[in-house]
């Protein structure tokens, strides 16, 4: 038997076959008369207490804006008859898609805006069929929803934490933690990630708390999915060990030639580029104090305070919590520093630390510690995070999950649950829902998940459509990045008023 290619749908891949093998045995499943089916997708506890929602558009631009093909209905049956057994794939119901709907699916998704942190435990989007009959597509598109939406909101999530654990240090110990926070925490985790999609979405909901990346996936995802004109994310010049590596002596183990290279570099794009550029250069192919101490602290020093630009120095091996302090302290000597309004130490602009190396969240708030208990400002230092903010999350992180919550059979509605007695946590929601804000709960988070039914004049729905037959939203990534802003600004002032 010879298979014809499976995405042949203009470079996009064929939604039906982005799914488990056993949703495309469902659709016999439902019972007799069910004609709709409602679900939701929510996060149902786990690390974290709130979530940063991301990855919902993401998911309609790749898969539900380009309609299905009755090539792929073909080649979809062609392989479940071989996958599974012959008459299990529904190909009159995904006929019926494209005789009737032109290939588009006839379903309404809702969600919260992307970029908004909600409580966990709510639903953070829903989706129905709109036309009676096609209720079994409702649960067919889990599996490639849910992963966009797991993946993005775990990922922004862990970038929110760590903006908050770096803006607490920098109100500690910096006279403006706001300018400081932007480029705090750069995106290195492009080479981590398992597929190209993954530093897509990884990268773009990392982009939403920082405006530092490497990664350049995110900024192609941004232009073709959120309707970006530009760049939204920035890096600079950077050394690695090989151009290091290249311009030292092997015999001697000496690489001022690779400090003085750096150096150059950074004088030159002042002489040419004017403004205030930055170069940051890889510290420890051979001995990151003499590096510091010597080359750029003493032989380096006059030309990179004459350059006007900076010179940030990444050590890139040892233990991640002692010596980047280590260094900022090497560099004070060799540099100076002012004191600022926190009684705290800080470098002139023209040198910064870049700690890349063996960072988590939980690692920076170590780094932070330490670098505030020797009377530094934590603007001392920036943070490269890589596989532990792209790729070490799972969907039981947050403990995802998409479940079904009512169905209509016979003309009723009817409420579908699950309530196992061996795991209360994974009970499910009930009914046709939205997410609220309820102005009238008087203690406690104001956000919560109702029926529709008990949806009051007062309440706010949170929730808009993002997709239905005829209308798929369409916002651009500065709306996301400004309704982070708005969440950030909520915890700020959250914050001061429990100070």
């Amino acid at each position: 038997m010879k298979f014809t290619p499976l995405a042949s749908n203009g470079g996009r891949t064929n939604l039906i076959l982005s799914a488990d093998s056993y949703k495309t045995t469902q659709w016999m499943q439902y019972p007799e008369g069910y004609t709709n089916v409602f679900s939701y997708i929510e996060s149902r506890g786990g690390l974290y207490e709130e979530s940063m929602f991301f990855g919902i558009q993401l998911f309609v631009k790749k898969y539900l804006e380009t309609a299905i093909t009755m090539v792929q209905v073909e080649q979809a049956k062609l392989l479940i008859d071989a996958h599974i057994g012959p008459n299990v794939f529904n190909y009159e119901g995904w006929k019926r898609i494209v005789d009737e709907f032109d290939g588009y699916l006839p379903v309404r998704i809702r969600s919260i805006k992307e970029g908004s942190v909600i409580p966990v435990k709510n639903a953070l989007l829903t989706i129905e069929n709109t036309v009676e009959g096609f209720g079994w597509l409702t649960s067919y598109l889990e599996t490639a929803m849910l992963r966009d939406v797991w993946y993005g909101t775990t990922v922004a999530t862990i970038s929110y934490r760590c903006k908050q654990r770096i803006y607490k240090s920098l109100e500690r110990t910096s006279d403006n933690p706001l300018e400081n926070l932007p480029f705090a925490l750069h995106d290195f985790g492009y080479r981590g990630v398992s597929s190209d999609e993954s530093a897509q979405a990884g990268g773009l909901a990392h982009l939403l708390n920082f405006q530092g990346t490497d990664t350049l996936a995110a900024l192609v995802a941004a232009i073709e999915y959120y309707n970006a004109i530009g760049p939204v994310g920035l890096s600079v010049i950077a050394s690695e060990h090989s151009t290091m590596c290249a311009n030292a002596d092997p015999v001697t183990k000496n690489d001022f030639a690779s400090a003085e290279r750096m150096v150059s570099i950074l004088e030159e794009r002042q002489r040419t580029m004017g403004g205030f550029n930055i170069v940051s250069a890889v510290a420890d192919t051979y001995d990151v104090f003499r590096f510091t101490q010597q080359f750029i602290g003493t032989d380096l020093k006059d030309r990179i305070v004459a350059s006007g630009g900076r010179l940030v120095i990444r050590p890139d091996s040892g233990d991640p919590e002692e010596i980047p302090i280590t260094i900022i302290r090497m560099l004070m000597d060799a540099f100076g520093y002012t004191v600022n309004g926190r009684d705290m130490k800080v470098l002139p602009p023209c040198v910064r630390v870049l700690q890349g190396d063996g960072i988590n969240e939980e690692s920076i708030g170590r780094i932070l510690a330490n670098v505030e208990a020797a009377g530094f400002s934590t603007e001392n230092i920036f943070f490269g995070m890589g596989g532990a903010l792209l790729q070490h999350c799972d969907r039981d992180w947050m403990k995802f999950a998409m479940k079904a919550s009512a169905i209509k059979i016979n003309g009723n509605w009817q409420d579908v649950f699950k309530d196992p007695i061996t795991d209360p946590g994974k009970t499910s929601k009930k009914g046709r829902i939205s997410t609220v804000y309820d102005p009238s709960i008087k203690k406690g988070n104001k956000v919560v998940t109702k029926r529709l039914e008990d949806i009051k004049d007062t309440d706010v729905d949170l929730m808009e459509i993002i997709y239905e037959p005829g209308f798929q939203i369409d916002k651009n990534f500065d709306e996301l990045r400004e309704q982070s802003g708005k969440s950030f600004e909520r915890w700020l002032q959250i914050k001061e008023s429990r100070a």
